[in-house]
């Protein structure tokens, strides 16, 4: 049987910061592991769709151009109980605010610029998972 899987995204001021590796090691030290792992680089456009439901909102304009401003790491994790467990280890959207420890209270700088995207349900799991990656990029994890 699959494991339950979720969506991460490293965002560009911590791959700028060359933080990637050491969240992706965090990821996988706390048994996480990968279906599908990519780097890009989102357009405008593409970062105003991804996050579309945020349209309006005070933040959305500022998201939107930081997503695009360098190349962010995608990435598909597997595990029982993925969505809540990395929730955990991300730790709360402002790292100050943040569980010593989590990935945020390490490598965010700010509420906005806070290291790394988790999904927040099943549901938009599936979805944000849809919108990276195609059915012959994803692999099964058992």
């Amino acid at each position: 049987m699959p494991m339950e899987q979720t969506l991460t995204i490293i965002k560009p001021h911590a791959i700028k910061d060359n933080k990637a590796t050491a969240i992706l090691s965090m990821i996988t030290e706390a048994g996480f592991r990968f279906a599908a792992l990519k780097m890009i680089r989102l357009s405008s456009f593409r970062a105003g769709e991804f996050y579309a439901d945020h349209t309006g909102k005070s933040f959305c304009e500022h998201l939107v151009k930081m997503m695009s401003s360098g190349p962010i790491i995608v990435a598909i994790l597997a595990k029982e109980n993925a969505v809540s467990d990395l929730r955990q280890l991300v730790g709360k959207t402002d790292p100050e605010k943040a569980e010593p420890g989590t990935i945020r209270k390490i490598f965010g700088r700010s509420m906005r610029e806070n290291a790394i995207h988790a999904s927040d349900s099943i549901d938009n799991a599936r979805k944000e998972c849809s919108f990276f990656f195609s059915d012959m990029e994803r692999f099964r994890v058992e």
